[in-house]
């Protein structure tokens, strides 16, 4: 197993984890089975890439920004926070990926807890988080970080509060 060189922690994207970035995503992509026309694109100019995803955006119809879970010049996964819902509350106010090398060695659950964290300094009360029925281990996180279940949104997902 690598040992990371720092502890991981949210970051605005930036073409400083590119190699890690492309060849963590290829690798999900390839054990996910799915289409990567995406990534071929970031390949050919991954500063323009970066650029269309660093600060606050308009996604969903709401203000959000990505960041990207990385130590040192490894990239472990990326996070989306919703500064506010959607009116259909789809996604909920976080939405995050470790990609597969990464996986299942407690990235997850750190990551969300810094989210959680820059979402207080929000301002928001709380946050809701959607997880599909079958991901066992977002429900794990969820969890992990104090969710509470609230039920099922409109596209059969589970939510989840979690109190700031």
């Amino acid at each position: 197993m690598i040992e990371l060189p720092e502890p991981p922690t949210l970051t605005e994207p930036s073409v400083r984890v590119q190699t890690s970035y492309l060849v963590g995503e290829q690798a999900d992509i390839r054990h996910r089975g799915v289409d990567a026309a995406w990534l071929r694109e970031a390949s050919r100019d991954f500063a323009r890439f970066v650029a269309e995803r660093a600060g606050v955006r308009q996604r969903w119809g709401v203000p959000s920004e990505l960041l990207w879970f990385t130590a040192g010049d490894y990239y472990i996964g990326s996070l989306v926070i919703r500064h506010r819902l959607s009116d259909d509350e789809g996604g909920g106010h976080i939405g995050y990926h470790v990609v597969y090398p990464w996986q299942r060695q407690g990235h997850a659950t750190r990551m969300l807890g810094q989210a959680l964290e820059r979402c207080a300094g929000l301002g928001l009360p709380r946050v809701l988080l959607t997880v599909a029925p079958d991901n066992e281990a977002s429900l794990k996180v969820v969890r992990r970080n104090g969710g509470v279940p609230d039920g099922l949104n409109h596209e059969g997902d589970l939510r989840w509060w979690i109190d700031l």
